[in-house]
């Protein structure tokens, strides 16, 4: 019997699951400033590479132009700048972080693909916003984020080089934002609840790594209930394989520099090369948690990070279940009334 090469096997396993062309991308925008990072020793040039991801993925996705990718990146720092000068304000932080939530899925209203556009300035809006103050004092926060404004140019000239090539080269299609959400607003209220809700939580317990409860309470909110369910099925299960085996990797494996660099640029990719969510959040839990175990701080990531996701995701279903609720009750009165 003949059985077909494993190094076939293995591309075309390969070629199903990964998205070879934006992955090639994703290291020419984001490898340059990983490997600054690497030089220079700065921590924001890796924060910037999330800058970049989030400018490449909407702008790959919807084929925007380079006009749209500039709006796109005002976008994102004037959202992180207003979430940044917020945050040692609890209450107000809560209010903006749950404001950006909701926005973030207001715009569909004017085409359903906004969504993702919205996604990615919220997404590193709040990330940055509680990563940078993390941990550290008032001072070195702002010069933190000041480095991050100053270099993110760099980014945004990066991303629009990628579409300018793809543009002239390979005949892009046009740039569709597709029909507007008949439902908008109770999927961004539901954002915003779960946003909110999550963040008070954070600041209330002062939880490490709260990005991640606010970003897990956003992520779940992707349509009905059932939707929602399955979308928090597959980052719990992605991220109860994914941490602890990164962090059993990191034991094994000697805390290095080379090591937290390349663990730091492999969790970015992940945001953008995978076809299969559940693949792509798993590798990314796993490489975030083995990032943490070269740099000497993975004593209790595990938990945290799992009962982050489970938090976080557990709001999004709760506010996804209230505002069907409610506003089956609203509708339900409007018809009655009519």
């Amino acid at each position: 019997m003949n059985f077909p090469p494993t190094s076939a096997n293995l591309r075309d396993l390969l070629s199903r699951e990964i998205k070879t062309g934006e992955l090639v991308r994703t290291l020419i925008v984001v490898g340059p400033m990983v490997a600054a990072y690497f030089i220079a020793r700065e921590t924001a040039l890796l924060n910037l590479g999330l800058v970049a991801v989030s400018l490449l993925i909407p702008a790959l996705r919807l084929h925007l132009p380079p006009k749209v990718v500039a709006w796109h990146y005002l976008a994102i720092l004037l959202t992180f700048a207003a979430l940044f000068l917020a945050n040692p304000i609890k209450p107000l932080f809560a209010v903006l972080t749950a404001l950006a939530g909701f926005l973030a899925v207001a715009v569909t209203r004017h085409g359903e693909h906004f969504r993702t556009l919205g996604n990615w300035v919220f997404i590193p809006a709040v990330y940055l916003a509680c990563e940078v103050r993390e941990g550290v004092s008032a001072s070195e926060a702002l010069r933190h984020a000041g480095m991050i404004i100053v270099s993110s140019p760099i980014a945004l000239a990066l991303v629009c080089a990628i579409r300018i090539y793809d543009q002239r080269r390979c005949g892009d299609a046009a740039t569709s934002f597709g029909a507007p959400a008949a439902e908008w607003f109770v999927p961004a209220a539901a954002t915003a609840l779960a946003v909110f809700a999550a963040a008070a939580l954070v600041e209330i317990l002062d939880l490490a790594q709260g990005q991640w409860v606010m970003w897990s309470a956003a992520s779940v909110v992707v349509g009905d209930l059932a939707a929602s369910t399955g979308k928090l099925k597959q980052r719990a299960i992605g991220a109860v394989a994914g941490v602890p085996l990164g962090f059993l990797a990191g034991m094994v494996l000697p805390q290095s520099r080379v090591g937290y660099t390349l663990a730091v640029l492999a969790a970015t990719l992940t945001l953008i090369s995978f076809y299969r969510y559940i693949i792509g959040f798993g590798l990314r839990c796993f490489f975030i948690a083995l990032a943490a175990s070269f740099a000497g701080s993975a004593s209790g990531i595990a938990e945290e990070r799992i009962l982050n996701v489970l938090i976080g995701g557990t709001f999004g279903l709760l506010a996804v279940a209230l505002t069907e609720i409610v506003w089956l009750r609203v509708m339900r009165k409007v018809r009655l009334s009519g």
